[in-house]
């Protein structure tokens, strides 16, 4: 068990810090609300909550959610122009820090790479520093399936990312930061895991995270001192 302290060292020395994306740096699950677009709202948020609490494998929960779904590229657009996500107070002013002392900003998410690369762009986080899903569409845009070759369609995904960045560019403390278990098997090989709570609190990560946040600001303040 590390101590609290020693955490805090970790998060102001590490070289890299991970983020998910739905309900940690935005406010809303990406993939519910895409679904709201598409009138199927209230069977997909039961799966998304059944899949964030770790109950269900995540491929098998996405392959399911979007199977029920079915955007087309028209509604995956439209959703980024009339319902854009609302970041999460706070994380602007962590990420613009971070970048600041030169820490490296991920954004790992088991979302949609067109969604998530629209919540980069806020962040001036480069879309190379994106993995996210890959949505697959028909030339008359119709919904194909997702690329399920990405590391993030399946659960341990974004464990396998951060093991990649680390191989990429040997960096020696990488963090990753997020509300759901999938962010939590990241560590290790996430050096330090620290769950948020935010947006939503998920029991199970609330109470097996060694360190638990609901707010940015905690974190800004470390960085302050």
């Amino acid at each position: 068990m590390v101590s609290h302290s020693e955490l805090r060292k970790l998060f102001c020395s590490a070289d890299a810090v991970c983020f998910d994306v739905d309900s940690t740096v935005i406010r809303e699950e990406g993939i519910d609300e895409l679904a709201k677009i598409c009138g199927v709202e209230d069977a997909v948020s039961e799966m998304t909550r059944r899949a964030m609490g770790g109950a269900v494998p995540f491929k098998a929960a996405l392959t399911e959610r979007l199977a029920l779904i079915q955007p087309s590229r028209e509604q995956v657009q439209r959703l980024i122009a009339e319902h854009p996500p609302h970041l999460t107070p706070g994380i602007r002013e962590l990420v613009s820090h971070l970048q600041e002392r030169n820490v490296q900003v991920f954004l790992i998410s088991g979302g949609f790479r067109s969604i998530v690369e629209h919540v980069a762009s806020k962040l001036n986080i480069p879309s190379t520093n994106v993995f996210a899903n890959r949505l697959k569409f028909y030339f008359n845009g119709e919904y194909a399936g997702f690329d399920e070759m990405q590391p993030t369609a399946e659960s341990g995904g974004k464990g396998k990312v951060i093991k990649l960045l680390k191989e990429k560019f040997h960096f020696k403390k990488i963090l990753m930061i997020g509300d759901g278990a999938t962010d939590m098997e990241a560590c290790p090989p996430a050096d330090v895991f620290i769950g948020f709570g935010g947006n939503v609190i998920r029991q199970q990560v609330k109470d097996n995270a060694e360190w638990y946040i609901t707010d940015f600001v905690e974190l800004l303040g470390e960085l302050e001192e």
